[in-house]
């Protein structure tokens, strides 16, 4: 048998992100790959892997194409916000295994432009086909169905809105501290619950910023690391897990797929969730981060609402920095952000978060990191974990 390959990313980078009016998806993926090829100072005729998803009519060939790539190891996996740690985790099994020598994972959206200027509405539906067909005729939204599960919970555990509003508000703060991120001005609880009400009881500040932007990040055999420019980040473990399709087919809205991830994820990497000094989760709204963190083991189920209180997920003095670039309910989200979450863990793991650097207790950077992804109306996930060099 033949002995199994380290993995390690040694390239990250994201586009321009933010308001991006005069690019198109194509342009965001190639600018992104060519960054996080820069980072890692290899040149793109060692990618011999490629995955790519929500662009082109066959994703990813034609993203590839663009970017001048002929790989021999692809993968379309498209399973939302989730999609990238899943991506993730299939490249890492790829080349352990010898079926590839450096895997580019790229994506690039201008969702936000496409709805300024008219070519794109807000996605308020996913559409009318299979199961989903028996929940539009009652107006079951995307937001409302996150909405409806975050009710859920408060009934069931009697977390407070004023607790999920500390999710938006400490992301916010993280986001003051990263030049980058979308929205700076610091918010209050009685800001975000004085807001617009957009599906109850998610008033806007609830809900993920809408932006444009893309993301790459590059992994490599453990062979290529003396090569690269940049320090290794290691995939130490990863796992993924679907639920459900319908609503009416999810066992219980206060359980996320990551309950199954998170629990691969740490148990293949060998580590407990006690040991991460960083975690980078999906936050499409609040209740995603509250609830995931209880499904990742940092907290008991029904616990996430004291959780989060007394800042505990800020750079600045949070016991586990949350969404250190101000997540997307304030840094950036084009879309699937998955791939942003796995950026921003590789960085804080390298120390070049500059004013948002993590420390541990002792001065030290971070050596631990965990990104995890949810797709749909936590319908996927996939969660990757990740050590320092």
């Amino acid at each position: 048998m033949v002995a199994r390959r380290k993995v390690a990313v040694v390239g990250a980078a994201l586009s321009d992100c933010g308001r991006v009016d005069d690019a198109t998806p194509y342009a965001l993926h190639a600018q992104a790959a060519r960054r996080a090829l820069a980072d890692a100072g290899l040149d793109r005729t060692l990618v011999d892997g490629f995955a790519s998803a929500g662009l082109g009519t066959l994703a990813p060939v034609e993203v590839a194409a663009y970017l001048g790539l002929r790989p021999t190891w692809v993968d379309s996996t498209s399973v939302g916000g989730s999609t990238w740690e899943v991506m993730a985790a299939h490249a890492a099994d790829a080349i352990a295994a010898g079926h590839a020598r450096a895997v580019l994972l790229v994506y690039g959206s201008t969702a936000r432009a496409d709805v300024r200027a008219g070519r794109r509405t807000g996605t308020l539906s996913f559409g009318t086909r299979g199961p989903l067909q028996f929940e539009v005729p009652y107006g079951h939204t995307l937001i409302a169905k996150y909405a409806m599960a975050a009710r859920r919970h408060m009934i069931e555990y009697g977390t407070t809105i004023e607790q999920l509003a500390e999710v938006a508000v400490q992301a916010r703060a993280n986001a003051a501290l990263n030049p980058e991120a979308m929205f700076r001005t610091p918010v209050t609880v009685d800001e975000v619950l004085a807001g617009p009400m957009i599906a109850d009881p998610f008033t806007k500040l609830h809900c993920c910023v809408r932006s444009d932007g893309g993301a790459a990040v590059l992994l490599v055999s453990e062979e290529y690391v003396r090569d690269c420019r940049t320090s290794p980040v290691w995939v130490l473990g990863a796992g993924e897990c679907v639920s459900h399709a319908a609503m009416s087919e999810w066992p219980d809205f206060t359980v996320s797929p990551a309950a199954v991830s998170g629990r691969l994820a740490f148990e293949r990497a060998g580590v407990r969730p006690s040991e991460i000094d960083v975690a980078e989760i999906y936050d499409a709204f609040t209740y995603m981060t509250l609830v995931t963190l209880e499904d990742l083991g940092f907290c008991a189920k029904g616990e996430g609402g004291a959780f989060v209180e007394k800042g505990r997920l800020r750079v600045e003095g949070g016991e586990l920095p949350v969404n250190t670039d101000g997540g997307g309910l304030s840094a950036q989200h084009p879309g699937m952000r998955g791939l942003f979450l796995l950026v921003e863990a590789v960085r804080q793991l390298r120390g070049e978060c500059g004013q948002r650097q993590v420390r541990r207790g002792d001065g030290t950077l971070p050596r631990l990191a965990v990104a995890s992804g949810t797709g749909g109306w936590f319908c996927s996930s996939g969660t990757v974990v990740l050590g320092a060099g």
